[in-house]
């Protein structure tokens, strides 16, 4: 959630916010909301003021005029019916701007979808084949360790089964990951619920914006995690860390579950988008003053996984119009596929600044004393099924086989899928 401070005092840059994501805010609105409740609080107040100064007068005399009675009574009437006012104003404030997307950082390329995003590098070369590569859902397929049928089968389409070694690859790569970034990266694992309540999903930001495209059990309100993102920053939620707590860093791997309404009819074919996928998640709590350069990090631990797959991968900044909900400033990794022919984001790496922190309540005591709002950022690291296709993508031979990653070998205990 945005500042209140800002509209208050610069609601330009709320102005400004919207053009650059290609909305349309209701600033006039936000504004003259805010200017009524604190009209209407200093009103309260000078009758709160009154009524306790009057009920002191009162108290020193034994003969109460029936005139003052009377109107503080009408004075406490007044009282409540501002105060049932002041509560329907900050509900409604509180409504619209729960749907008010993070103001981009300043150094963000103005654009207003993905084709604004600039390439900041790309590394490793792709691999040169001497026969046609094929789609991952061909090669797969054919080694008997992908059961798109089975899935439509046990649940509809978009889910799918991992069969054999295809099964075992899967896990031996999240195993990877989670020991790389908690032996290299320096990050914390846990292990967290899969469903979240409706308190930790608005908090995240994923909730009112997010729900449509979210798994929800309606009898006890529960939904099922879009993202470790989600119950992470719940973790905190109505807390005050101490500045020695900070930096905080956190890996987890969760399923994911995604019901991929806003792509509906977009990559049907094979486990590039799907109902339910495995996720290996980074996530930060940090100082204010840290979370850029803890951003350009996080990009960075996401893309040793890319560079020890030896699998060509690129940066990608994020332009405004392309930036997530909760995210001031972002980057995707993506992997190259050379039987899809075409590059498959696997992390989105973010820094939402103290829009969920506000959200959620999460703040530190600095050294002074003084309370602030932590910081928070998010990346995958990574997101298992793209980065199963460019492994089978990439490392696929003429004969059908698929060799597994060096680094891997140790995790599945075979080299060579066939």
């Amino acid at each position: 959630m945005i500042d209140i401070e800002i509209i208050r005092n610069n609601p330009e840059i709320l102005e400004f916010s919207g053009k650059s994501r290609e909305q349309s805010f209701p600033t006039e609105q936000l504004v003259n909301l805010d200017k009524t409740k604190r009209s209407k609080i200093v009103s309260v107040d000078s009758l709160r003021a009154k009524r306790n100064t009057v009920s002191k007068q009162l108290s020193t005399v034994k003969e109460k005029p029936i005139e003052l009675i009377e109107e503080m009574r009408e004075v406490g009437t007044q009282i409540k019916i501002l105060e049932e006012e002041i509560k329907n104003i900050s509900e409604n404030l509180s409504e619209i701007l729960l749907n008010i997307p993070n103001i981009p950082h300043h150094s963000v390329p103005v654009g207003s979808d993905e084709e604004a995003n600039t390439v900041i590098r790309t590394i490793g070369d792709p691999p040169d084949f001497s026969f046609t590569p094929r789609p991952h859902w061909d090669i797969a397929s054919d080694l008997g360790i992908l059961d798109l049928e089975s899935g439509v089968k046990l649940s509809q389409s978009r889910f799918y089964v991992l069969k054999g070694k295809g099964a075992t690859l899967q896990r031996g790569l999240i195993n990877w990951m989670l020991n790389t970034h908690i032996s290299q990266n320096n990050y914390e694992e846990i292990f967290l619920p899969y469903l979240v309540n409706r308190e930790t999903v608005l908090g995240s930001s994923h909730l009112p914006h997010f729900e449509e495209n979210m798994y929800h059990d309606l009898e006890d309100d529960l939904f099922m995690v879009p993202t470790a993102e989600a119950p992470i920053t719940g973790l905190y939620r109505d807390s005050i860390l101490s500045i020695d707590d900070l930096p905080k860093r956190f890996v987890a791997h969760t399923p994911c579950w995604r019901r991929e309404k806003f792509s509906a009819g977009k990559d049907t074919r094979g486990i590039k988008r799907v109902h339910q996928f495995d996720k290996v998640e980074m996530y930060k709590f940090v100082k204010p003053e840290d979370s850029f350069t803890e951003l350009e990090l996080l990009v960075s631990d996401a893309e040793k996984i890319a560079i020890n797959l030896n699998i060509s991968h690129r940066v990608l900044e994020l332009c405004t119009g392309d930036l997530g909900f909760a995210a001031a400033k972002s980057y995707d990794i993506e992997l190259w596929s050379p039987g899809s022919n075409e590059w498959l984001e696997v992390s989105s790496c973010s820094n939402c600044t103290d829009f969920q922190s506000r959200r959620s309540a999460i703040r530190y005591r600095n050294d002074e004393g003084k309370i602030n709002l932590v910081h928070t950022l998010n990346g995958s690291g990574l997101a298992i099924p793209r980065v199963l296709i460019a492994i089978l993508e990439n490392y696929q031979q003429s004969d059908g086989s698929v060799i597994i990653p060096e680094v891997l070998v140790p995790y599945t205990g075979f080299d060579v899928i066939k």
